[in-house]
């Protein structure tokens, strides 16, 4: 089995309850006039502060590593279509205000701003993800194994491959965040010899971790930790950003130079 280091499930279960049959809105006539009525930008009741712009058919929320996120209206819900398909219930919309029921049941209240200044909150708000690292890392090690050294190299290389991962706020609302995900570089050495060396991606684990962890982790870390009749072992990290859910991997790379990847049991 995965060892997880914490499990929490609470966003699997939101998740649950939203893809569902009423998820399904395909055929049925939308509200355009109630969309019309939400183009603008929205403000928090009792902060006042900017949540989210609404411009055509899409949502832009105020947070700035959160994907825009396209959106419909059915009769009395709100349908939002990102990594998930999410539904809320609108409680009371006119054209200066939106009450909608989030996921945790708690009604959103919002009314639109009449501030040109508030448009500064989403200038610019070209999506930025989050990168674990800025640069390219390298470790190097150095074992003996039967009177012979040999050299174990990792390289950490930050990519441009983006991981979106749903995740919830206070009130409830589905969001989409954006992380850059990581290509870990292995290599074996005998001297000036290669045994083995090459680029390891995420998409890798795929036969020994669930698709639904996968396609929200990031390959986060790479460490050799020796040495033996079998070969030469690294383990790798696949995490949920921002959480410290995690899995550990097993890569063996043996002396005919053939990798292994598994997972404990």
């Amino acid at each position: 089995m995965i060892r997880f280091l914490v499990i929490l499930l609470l966003s699997g279960l939101f998740i649950a309850c939203n893809v569902s049959n009423k998820g399904n809105v395909a055929g049925q006539e939308e509200d355009r006039n109630a969309k019309k009525m939400l183009q603008g930008i929205w403000l928090d009741d009792e902060t006042e502060t900017p949540l989210m712009r609404i411009k055509g058919d899409t949502i832009y929320y105020s947070d700035y590593q959160s994907s825009p996120i396209a959106f419909k209206i059915v009769r009395d819900t709100l349908y939002t279509y990102g990594n998930d398909t999410t539904f809320y219930r609108i409680d009371k919309q006119t054209e200066h205000t939106f009450w909608f029921h989030s996921l945790s049941d708690n009604i959103v209240k919002l009314h639109k701003s009449e501030d040109p200044n508030d448009s500064i909150v989403f200038a610019g708000n070209a999506l930025e993800a989050t990168p674990t690292y800025n640069e390219v890392t390298e470790r190097d090690s150095v074992v003996n194994y039967k009177n012979t050294r040999y050299r174990a190299y990792v390289y950490i290389n930050p990519s441009k491959m983006k991981v979106i991962k749903t995740t919830y706020t206070e009130e409830g609302l589905s969001m989409d965040n954006v992380y850059y995900d990581n290509v870990m570089h292995i290599c074996v050495y005998e001297g000036k010899k290669s045994l083995y060396a090459s680029d390891i991606t995420k998409q890798m684990f795929a036969q020994v971790v669930s698709k639904n962890f996968l396609d929200q982790s990031i390959l986060s870390d790479m460490q050799f930790v020796g040495v033996n009749k079998k070969g030469f072992h690294y383990q790798a990290t696949l995490s949920i950003p921002e959480s410290q859910v995690c899995c550990i991997a097993n890569l063996t790379v043996d002396f005919e130079g053939k990798l292994a990847i598994s997972v404990d049991k």
